[in-house]
């Protein structure tokens, strides 16, 4: 089979030259596990971190041995578990990027392919979704008459925080994003009452008329110490603050800078942090929500997708430089 590694040890942020595909030996079935057959492979900005093994503990993967992790939606193959069975449709969030993965039985989960289009579940449907579920109803707990303000509002991630944060009752939804053509994703396929583009110089003003009259009472934060204090600035007092990630510290050679204390104490703020691998038992809850919605197209996504996984490197590069649309997706072989 085919899979992607890395070609030697990571110093800085992951580029596409860093990968190359090889050839690797077909994996045996693991005792009680299965073996899977990639069908849509997910891209996660985390993975950058990861491949420094500075992500939550886990050891970067080895150059020229270990395929790439990521999150799978496959087709098993062959099955010593009683839970699947060959033809069975599975996700896996420690799948990888090859052609084919071995997985613990109790590393995946049994897919239904009629409830929601099987590429879903490697967006709304998968970690992202589930991660913007996870943020908004368990623990900022949005209610009617909210104010939610969401940075990297274009992301995976982002996108299905605020469509949530509707559904829940929220009278308002402000995004931030980095450019016209994802401002205009989050307003128009989203439904964000605005999305203000941080990337232009007055940026800090737009945000101040958008949350003019409505403070927001909630914020999820997905970039920075220095956007999280921008956004607890225009909070309302007692407002509640979801810590999703740093985005802009995954490739930093240096620590954060400190979480402005004397801010939130002014402004009586509860902030959560949310770590998605609590809610991993609650996903088929999630699922049986979500993926109604979905097919109703009242929770939608957008994808950034290529066919092969040899594109996998260029695209993953795409998503490191925030420069990729939606959801970065890789169809690695015909459903």
């Amino acid at each position: 089979m085919k899979q992607i590694v890395l070609k030697h040890t990571l110093e800085d942020r992951p580029e596409p030259d860093d990968f190359t595909l090889i050839d690797a030996p077909t994996p045996p079935c693991p005792q009680g596990g299965i073996v899977a057959r990639v069908v849509h492979l997910s891209l996660d900005p985390y993975v950058g971190s990861r491949l420094r093994g500075r992500h939550m503990g886990e050891a970067a993967p080895q150059p020229m041995i270990e395929a790439i992790p990521g999150g799978i939606v496959g087709q098993v193959n062959e099955s010593r578990s009683p839970t699947f069975k060959p033809g069975d449709w599975v996700h896996a969030a420690a799948g990888a990027w090859a052609e084919l993965v071995a997985l613990p039985g109790d590393a995946a989960r049994k897919l239904d392919p009629t409830v929601a289009p099987l590429g879903a579940h490697a967006s709304v449907l998968g970690m992202p979704g589930l991660t913007a579920w996870a943020g908004m109803t368990q623990l900022a707990k949005v209610r009617p008459g909210d104010v939610v303000l969401i940075d990297a509002a274009a992301g995976a991630v982002g996108g299905a925080a605020g469509q949530i944060a509707r559904l829940m009752g929220a009278k308002r939804v402000i995004g931030i994003a980095g450019g016209a053509q994802k401002c205009a994703v989050v307003e128009q396929v989203y439904g964000f009452d605005v999305c203000v583009d941080y990337r232009a110089p007055d940026w800090e003003k737009a945000l101040d008329a958008a949350c003019a009259g409505n403070p927001p009472s909630v914020h999820f934060e997905n970039v920075s110490v220095a956007m999280l204090t921008t956004a607890l600035t225009r909070m309302a007092p007692y407002g509640r603050v979801v810590l999703c990630g740093l985005a802009d510290q995954y490739h930093a050679s240096t620590p954060p800078p400190q979480i402005p204390a004397g801010l939130i104490i002014g402004k009586r703020a509860q902030l959560d942090g949310l770590v998605v691998y609590d809610f991993y038992p609650r996903w088929n809850e999630y699922i049986a929500w979500a993926a109604p919605l979905v097919q109703a197209q009242t929770l939608r996504f957008v994808e950034d997708r290529v066919t092969g996984l040899e594109n996998a490197p260029m695209l993953f590069g795409k998503l490191m430089r925030g420069e990729n649309v939606g959801k970065a997706v890789v169809t690695v072989a015909s459903p």
